[in-house]
């Protein structure tokens, strides 16, 4: 892999993130060999991978959206997925109040 931190070097710029992010992408390395070589943890460069698609995927758009209104899709995306989850969440306590009480019967 061509990308590495040489001399010590401890900080990920862009760069050295978006170059080990293209090499990942075309195939030449995979994020376990990156992980390994790099001393950074899978999902770490799994969520650079997963930030320049979704940042490739605006790009390509007719009409790119701004980076606050990305953030605030996801979010938003991310909170109906909490309200789903809380409320099935819920609901299965109350069948499982309703199944006890059954029981006890």
């Amino acid at each position: 892999m061509s990308v590495s931190m040489e001399d010590g070097v401890k900080r990920w710029t862009a760069k050295r993130k978006t170059a080990l992010v293209i090499e990942i992408i075309q195939g030449k390395t995979t994020v376990a060999e990156a992980s390994r070589s790099s001393d950074l943890s899978p999902s770490e460069i799994e969520g650079w991978v997963d930030d320049a698609k979704r940042g490739m995927e605006n790009s390509l758009r007719a009409n790119p959206l701004d980076i606050r209104e990305q953030y605030e899709k996801q979010l938003k995306d991310l909170q109906e997925a909490y309200g789903e989850a809380m409320l099935e969440l819920r609901a299965r306590k109350k069948f499982q109040a309703l199944l006890d009480a059954q029981d006890e019967k």
